[in-house]
């Protein structure tokens, strides 16, 4: 698949005039018209938000090679750790002002080839790696994006805070094969909604927020409410042309015609 990034250069003490927690300046929408298009913030001074987007291949289950691919901006950094030595560093990371925010991936296997979908988020800033949340989706019938929903019981508490989710698939092409992990991780940081925002939400519509989180770099709020506007209207060309934009501004182009599947519910949940 072919892979879009953003660069920058980092020294090898990470120095950097980003403040965390992130407060971010709200940028206008005037244009009703305009397609949703996200802009991507600065992205953490903090090499510990490394990721996958794309899962380990898993042949044989589709037939395009297709792998698990999780919608999420990445970013791809290099750290000078001498004067003949630079390590690149690819972060997956967005940020969200919702405590409870959906998670998008793309599944490129139906049913019959999952062995089980699990989902699993932790809070790994103290010393001791903690679980919020861990658990297992019904597959869906046919391959798609699919969303996941964090329940009241799981809760991105702590503004500022990074958080790291795991998205595994095992899959089975073949009984007399052995079973196949394909999985991505990736994070999630919450930021507190700006002041000029909140005011332009009073009066914009939900096509109008999904526009704005976009414009002002709130990844995960932007594709949830454009995923929900498109749940409820699928059949809509504006929104299918605005979730396309979306996906192209992350260099998810390749995806971005994959159906949209409401489904996939828990089958057990365990929340810390």
């Amino acid at each position: 698949m072919k892979s879009f990034q953003f660069t920058i250069a980092l020294a090898i003490v990470f120095t950097s005039n980003i403040s965390y927690p992130l407060q971010l300046h709200a940028l206008p929408v005037n244009n009703h018209l305009a397609s949703v298009k996200f802009i991507p913030p600065p992205p953490p001074p903090d090499r510990s938000a490394t990721g996958s987007r794309g899962g380990a291949a898993s042949r044989g289950c589709n037939t395009a090679n297709q792998t698990v691919t999780a919608l999420v901006p990445t970013y791809q950094q290099t750290l000078k750790q001498s004067e003949q030595m630079v390590v690149p560093i690819i972060q997956v990371w967005g940020l969200t002002n919702s405590e409870h925010p959906d998670f998008f991936f793309f599944v490129p296997y139906d049913a019959s080839s999952i062995a089980n979908i699990e989902f699993v988020l932790k809070d790994e800033t103290s010393n001791k790696s903690q679980t919020l949340y861990r658990t297992y989706l019904t597959p869906p019938e046919s391959p798609g994006i699919i969303s996941v929903h964090l329940p009241p019981s799981a809760t991105l508490s702590e503004v500022g805070k990074m958080y790291h989710w795991f998205f595994k698939v095992r899959v089975q092409c073949d009984q007399k094969q052995p079973m196949k992990l394909d999985y991505v991780n990736g994070w999630v940081q919450r930021v507190n909604q700006n002041s000029t925002l909140t005011e332009q939400f009073k009066q914009a519509s939900i096509e109008q927020k999904a526009r704005l989180y976009a414009a002002n770099g709130v990844w995960y709020d932007a594709i949830m409410t454009l995923a929900k506007l498109r749940f409820t209207n699928p059949k809509n060309h504006t929104l299918l042309a605005n979730w396309t934009t979306l996906l192209h501004s992350i260099g998810l182009e390749e995806i971005a015609n994959k159906p949209l599947i409401n489904c996939c519910k828990p089958r057990f949940n365990n929340t810390n």
